[in-house]
């Protein structure tokens, strides 16, 4: 539907790692992020470790940069991840779709699957949680607690458990609200803190398990992505998914 130029999507800047899942002929498209990978920077300093590698207007969620033959670019954002959290991101390339998607998005009827690997094995193979937390932002800082009266709720199930140097379990998330931090702390609350997660999560099995396997990253990993959003008029289905990285299933 755009006039984009034909190399568009072959010379965005992106950030290391970052690679193109699915995009529609709308200009809807989604990213795998990578672990360490910013969802957008915070100032120019932090443009090199971005989800683009360029400039970002905090006020209209768009990525801006200067094409080689010399036109503008825009790219807008339309989800965030942490930056320790890998997988699945949203960008638009023209507003008009942004604006449908973030409406979308308002509305609740997003379907999102994580993956995470935790310290401990589940009680249950499958529950829903439903838990009242309370969300603090300030200073760049986001700080999550499960006590409170915000509503979240996640439907978990148990993919693998395993025994070997640690207890550790593959499990999957589904959130059915999107708070800040809700999958990390409900996960620490129920005694099954994601590896590698400095902020809710077991420190001393944390540093233990990055001794043994030499990784440090937060093992949480957006899965997939899946919605059907009204644009010109016509309801529209967009499904991305991102591989589960490989130290997900090492099996330590």
């Amino acid at each position: 539907m755009s006039n984009l130029p034909g190399d568009f999507w072959e010379t965005l800047p992106l950030g290391h790692g970052v690679r193109l899942l699915n995009r529609d002929a709308n200009g809807l498209a989604a990213f795998d992020k990578p672990a360490g990978v910013l969802s957008h920077p915070n100032g120019s300093e932090d443009e090199p470790r971005a989800l683009l590698t360029c400039h970002y207007d905090k006020e209209v969620q768009c990525f801006t940069w200067k094409a080689a033959d010399g036109g503008a670019r825009q790219l807008w954002l339309l989800n965030r991840l942490d930056s320790a959290t890998s997988g699945v991101i949203l960008t638009a390339s023209n507003e008009k779709v942004a604006k449908a998607v973030r409406e979308h998005y308002a509305k609740k009827q997003v379907q999102k699957i994580y993956q995470a690997l935790v310290f401990g094995k589940p009680q249950q193979p499958q529950e829903f949680w439903r838990d009242l937390i309370s969300v603090k932002k300030g200073r760049g800082q986001i700080r999550t607690s499960t006590i409170g009266n915000v509503p979240a709720e996640t439907r978990f199930q148990l993919v693998k458990h395993t025994q070997k140097s640690f207890s550790t379990a593959l499990i999957r998330l589904e959130p059915r609200t999107g708070r800040s931090h809700q999958l990390r702390v409900q996960c620490a609350k129920r005694h099954l803190p994601i590896i590698g997660d400095q902020t809710y999560g077991d420190f001393g099995l944390n540093r233990s398990f990055a001794k043994v396997t030499k990784s440090k990253r937060l093992f949480l990993h957006s899965l997939e992505t899946s919605f059907t959003y009204d644009f010109a008029g016509k309801a529209c289905v967009f499904k991305a998914s991102a591989p589960l990285p490989p130290e997900f299933t090492a099996g330590y």
